[in-house]
Parts: structure tokens; C-alpha cells; sequence
């Protein structure tokens, strides 16, 4: 084969391997393809984000629970249910675009913790749990600080004496 510059090619015979495999016609070098990152799409549901964000959030000392009044209610409750489990996303709302999220926690904290040094705690534990895993830019973690988990309310019992 002759290459536009003049020079020939030599081809292999019958039976031998091709070994201009990867080249163009105008150049003898290498085709090149794109980093592996750029041969294709990823993309990550906000559940995945919101399961991520949860686990690191309770991960840190000094939050007791995550979710609003309701939503722990109705979140107990389903625990309770045989082949119920807790779900690692409640208390969690999450914004995912292609590079970055946002993230917005509900929780309740124990009584006695500083709730700024605790918020930021969790702020940098879910901001490296999230971007570690997704690759995805942490944006901002909102948070709610909706009730304060009480000693005392751990040693309650309901009483039998009321009628419901």
C-alpha cells in the first residue's frame, strides 16, 4: 500500500498478522481514543445520594435521629413491620445534576451537643462520604435541626392504664 507522502506500506502475507492495526492513512502513529472516563455516560440516582448522605450523617456522634416529626413516626412504624427495615435516605432530599448536588438533612440531635459544631461535623462528613463515592460536587448541605432527643425520653415506657 502507498501512503499519500510516497512511502509504501509493506503488507503482510497470507496468514501473517496485520500490524498497521491502529493507524491512519496519513500518519503512522497510533489512533488515540479518549480517557476511559470520556467513553460514556454515569449517572447516579438521587436515592444513591440521599442512602450516602444518611449513613455519613448518622455516623457522626451527637445526632440522634434523621427526619421530621412525621417522618420518624411513620418511619417507625414501618421498622416495626416484620421484613420492615430503616430506610438510610429518610430525613434526606438531595438535587443531583451531571457534576454537582445539593443536599438537605432533618435531624434531631442528643441534648447537651453544640448543634453549630455538630452541624459542622456533619457538613464535612457528608461532603467527603458523597464526593468520595459519586465524584459529584457537594454544593451545600442545608440543615434542620427539627427536635432534640432528651435522656429521659430513651427510659419511657408507654403506660398501660391509658385507654386509646
Amino acid at each position: 500500500m502507498t501512503e499519500p507522502n510516497g512511502s509504501t506500506v509493506p503488507q503482510p502475507g497470507p496468514g501473517e498478522p496485520r500490524t498497521d492495526l491502529g493507524t491512519t492513512l496519513r500518519s503512522s502513529r497510533p489512533r488515540l481514543q479518549g480517557p476511559p472516563e470520556a467513553r460514556g455516560r454515569t449517572t447516579i440516582a438521587d436515592g444513591v445520594v440521599e442512602k450516602i448522605a444518611g449513613i455519613a450523617a448518622r455516623e457522626v456522634p451527637g445526632i440522634h435521629a434523621l427526619g421530621g416529626g412525621f417522618a420518624r413516626t411513620m418511619g417507625a412504624m414501618r421498622d416495626r413491620v416484620p421484613g420492615g427495615h430503616p430506610s438510610a435516605g429518610r430525613g434526606v432530599k438531595v438535587e443531583v445534576g451531571e457534576k454537582q448536588t445539593a443536599i438537605d438533612l432533618q435531624v434531631v440531635v442528643a441534648y447537651g451537643v453544640s448543634i453549630s459544631d455538630l452541624a459542622a461535623e456533619v457538613r464535612e462528613n457528608v461532603i467527603t462520604a458523597v464526593e468520595r463515592m459519586t465524584g459529584l460536587e457537594v454544593v451545600e448541605v442545608n440543615i434542620a435541626v427539627n427536635d432534640v432527643h432528651l435522656p429521659e425520653e430513651d427510659t419511657q415506657e408507654p403506660r398501660e392504664d391509658r385507654v386509646y
